[in-house]
Parts: structure tokens; C-alpha cells; sequence
């Protein structure tokens, strides 16, 4: 039961993180807290993530991924629609670690770990029942 709800506080915010992140909240560009920094520097490693799409698709491209993370995230965390979102947030991880792996090779998709969050997302989906979840609650009063 709580095992469900810590893998959604954990995907959500690390989805939510990296949008920070490449939108500067967590420190400039170079600073110990930041990967990228700024979105500018995101947009530069999505277009290497995505080096067979033609470069006028680069911003589609990184902004789909960012609201794509955004919107997840925050339904992971309030645990709206969550076995459909927990599934697609798998599929999402699961396309990242694929183009993570034939960008830059298998081994930085272990150091971020994508597969686990990928994995812990499928297996998240699997599940029917959602304490401590919007779903849950709505469920609980569409009953009365």
C-alpha cells in the first residue's frame, strides 16, 4: 500500500525535478545542484538525445518532453487516472532510455537510473487500487 504511493512521490518528483532543473531552479549552468542549468543547455543535450530528428523539430521536441514530464509529474503526485499515467510515464522512461543508450551508450541509462524508474512505473501499473489517491477518494464518493 505505501510501497505504491512512494513510487509515485518518487517519479513525480523526479520528473518535476528535471524541469526545474532545465529551467534554472536549481542553480546556474556548472553548479553542483544543476545538470543543465538552463534551457538553452536542455535544448542542446535533447537535440543530442534526438540526433535522427531534423533540427527544426529540436524546441518541439524539448518542449513535449518538458510538458509531457510537467503534466505526469503532477498526476502522479495527486494520483489522478494513475495505472493509465503510471503506464505511459513507463513508456515515456522507456523511450528515454532508448534514445539515452543509442545517443550516449547502455551505461548512462544505468547512471540515471531510467530503467529502474521505467520498471517501478510498469509495475505501478499493474495495480488496481490506490490509497492515498485522488482516484481513490473520487472512487470512494462516486460510491455514496
Amino acid at each position: 500500500m505505501y510501497s505504491q504511493l512512494f513510487v509515485r512521490l518518487a517519479v513525480a518528483t523526479a520528473f518535476l525535478s528535471a524541469v526545474a532543473d532545465r529551467l534554472g531552479f536549481w542553480g546556474a549552468p556548472g553548479t553542483s545542484n544543476a545538470s543543465w542549468g538552463n534551457w538553452a543547455n536542455f535544448v542542446a543535450y535533447s537535440n543530442q538525445l534526438n540526433f535522427f530528428a531534423p533540427a527544426s523539430m529540436s524546441n518541439v521536441l524539448a518542449i513535449g518532453a518538458t510538458v509531457l514530464e510537467v503534466v505526469l509529474g503532477i498526476l502522479l503526485l495527486i494520483g489522478y487516472r494513475t495505472r493509465l499515467v503510471a503506464l505511459f510515464s513507463g513508456g515515456l522512461l522507456t523511450i528515454f532510455a532508448l534514445t539515452m543508450m543509442l545517443s550516449f551508450g547502455i551505461k548512462v541509462t544505468f547512471n540515471y537510473s531510467v530503467w529502474v524508474g521505467a520498471s517501478a512505473c510498469f509495475l505501478l501499473g499493474t495495480n488496481r487500487i490506490f490509497p492515498f489517491s485522488l482516484d481513490h477518494y473520487l472512487e470512494r464518493h462516486r460510491r455514496k
